[in-house]
């Protein structure tokens, strides 16, 4: 059965559209000042925020990208799942604490807190946009498919349609509009990836061993075994392992979250909620990309399109019939429309707030003025992320989103930590770091294979004898200690005697907040202040 112009897909499409466009009324209604547009003004609750975070991270790949994977290579497409999870921890007890105590909208508020703010802030921006761009193209590449598939439409005119709905959810709802419409998407996207698992498991009696059993035996048994496509075993997986977790502890869109909630203790159970709804979903992911290949079949994921990320579509269309799969297209429209929602406003906080307010007008506009290049950059980032959705035609989004990570894990995560936890970091040294992370994770990316053979369509035996060409496709066993050192070496050259004074009040305000001096019973240091909080 051909699932276009499904009329109750487009039913519940029209139905969740709606939704969320009332949430997006009733939030502009609320949202007045630059602490709402960006924070909701600090007044989600963790149980909500837990729900939202899970919505902002469960992508197009997570979803689509990761079921096709599995449902073209096997257990080997696992990596994304498990690489991604892992990271959550490295969050909660490395980066949140500083991140909510410290900063205000971005991650850049830590890193400047010590150092000069015109120098760092600007290419602190440089990594997180390069970052954000990376993700809005796998978003928009699968959101494109998804109505190209569901309407009939052309697929630049799906990626319009895409553009426009995330347009008006950030530019008149901000943080407000876009946590709800996440908490919305993250609850059906369970219960839909529920259901899915439970009527593919039902055809096995129930036993995921005979799933397993009926993949081998169509396929052969290099679907149950890693490394075997996807990713080759040894550096190239090391490296995408790399990338994965310490880059989802420095993803602009993610951390911005932490701010929406009113203290530390709140952030941390955020953390710890979503942890727990992602990885229920990254199992049920699991069911649902082998039941792709056993009920619907690789070729015929192939043939439908989009890189293969109409597996979890097709699969929900044979086992649950038009309603099902119906719903199912709207829960995976409802995900990558969150997700370029969350996108779009850490875009727009990095342009406003770092570049625009601190940088360009050194912290002296008003909060108009600021509410005004908002919403002006809104409107830029839409139309860039419509543009970049139509040339990127055709790419699998776990692959796209692998990319923001290797960038995120080069480029924001080693000046931040080392913002936090290094004395001697400079402002020279922390630029530096962010500009050598950038640059050589992306330049690698460019003269890899998954851009020289996946969009160009150059064959390897074509590029081998380019002096230029590397082999290796996730740049970040090279490109992140590379940052690292990058910031280490030039830091010691060139000492900054005012960051390195700044160091211990900054460490203070990790520990206490914004506690005022004359309740605060100083410890001799702050080992003994964790101690003294239980912490």
């Amino acid at each position: 059965m051909n699932p276009s112009q499904n009329p109750l897909a487009i039913l519940f499409f029209g139905v969740f559209i709606a939704l969320t466009l009332g949430i997006t009324y009733f939030a502009a209604r609320r949202t007045k000042t630059t602490e709402h547009f960006f924070a909701a003004g600090g007044n989600i609750t963790s149980w909500q925020n837990g729900w939202a975070l899970a919505g902002d991270f469960l992508s197009a790949a997570a979803l689509l990208g990761i079921a096709g994977t599995i449902t073209a290579n096997g257990f080997d497409g696992m990596i994304y799942s498990i690489g991604w999870l892992v990271g959550w921890p490295i969050m909660l007890f490395l980066v949140v604490e500083p991140l909510r105590n410290i900063g205000k909208f971005t991650i850049s508020d830590v890193v400047a807190y010590r150092l000069q703010q015109k120098w760092i802030r600007s290419a602190a921006a440089l990594g997180s946009l390069t970052v954000i761009v990376f993700y809005l193209i796998a978003q928009m590449v699968a959101t494109g498919s998804l109505i190209k598939l569901l309407f009939g439409l052309s697929y630049p005119a799906a990626v319009v349609i895409v553009g426009s709905a995330m347009l008006a959810y950030v530019l008149f709802g901000g943080m407000l509009a876009t946590t709800w419409v996440q908490i919305v998407k993250a609850v059906l996207l369970m219960c839909g990836v529920g259901i899915m698992a439970g009527l593919v498991l039902a055809r096995f009696n129930w036993n995921p061993l005979e799933l397993l059993g009926a993949a081998s035996a169509q396929f052969g048994e290099r679907v149950l075994v890693p490394g075997t496509k996807v990713v080759p075993a040894g550096w190239e997986t090391i490296s995408l392992g790399l990338a994965l977790m310490f880059g989802t502890a420095a993803m602009p869109h993610i951390l911005m979250r932490v701010y929406t909630v009113s203290d530390v203790k709140e952030a941390r159970q955020s953390i710890l909620y979503a942890t727990g709804i992602i990885g229920t979903f990254h199992l049920m992911v699991f069911i649902i990309g082998f039941g792709a290949m056993v009920i619907v079949g690789p070729q015929v994921v192939a043939t439908a399109g989009g890189g293969g990320n109409m597996a979890a579509p097709l699969l929900a269309l044979a086992v649950g019939g038009n309603a099902f799969f119906g719903f199912i297209c709207a829960v995976a429209f409802a995900t990558m429309l969150a997700v370029v929602a969350g996108l779009t406003l850490s875009g727009v906080a990095t342009l406003t707030h770092d570049i625009y307010a601190n940088v360009v007008r050194a912290n002296t506009c008003t909060d108009s003025e600021k509410m005004r290049v908002a919403r002006l950059s809104t409107v830029a980032i839409a139309v860039a992320a419509v543009l970049l959705g139509i040339l990127f035609e055709g790419q699998n989004v776990a692959f796209m989103v692998g990319l923001a990570f290797a960038v995120a894990c080069s480029a924001n995560f080693p000046t931040l930590m080392l913002g936090i936890l290094w004395r001697k970091l400079t402002t020279a040294g922390a630029v530096s770091s962010i500009l050598v992370g950038t640059v050589v994770t992306v330049t690698m990316i460019i003269c890899s294979p998954t851009i020289q053979v996946d969009v160009l369509g150059r064959t390897v035996a074509e590029l081998a004898d380019k002096w230029w060409f590397i082999s290796l496709r996730n740049p970040a066993i090279i490109s992140m200690p590379l940052s690292f050192l990058t910031a280490v070496v030039v830091s010691l050259v060139t000492r900054e005697r005012e960051a390195e004074a700044k160091f211990e009040e900054m460490r203070h305000k990790i520990v206490f907040g914004d506690v005022p001096e004359r309740q605060v019973v100083e410890p001799t240091n702050v080992n003994d202040a964790v101690v003294a909080r239980g912490l």
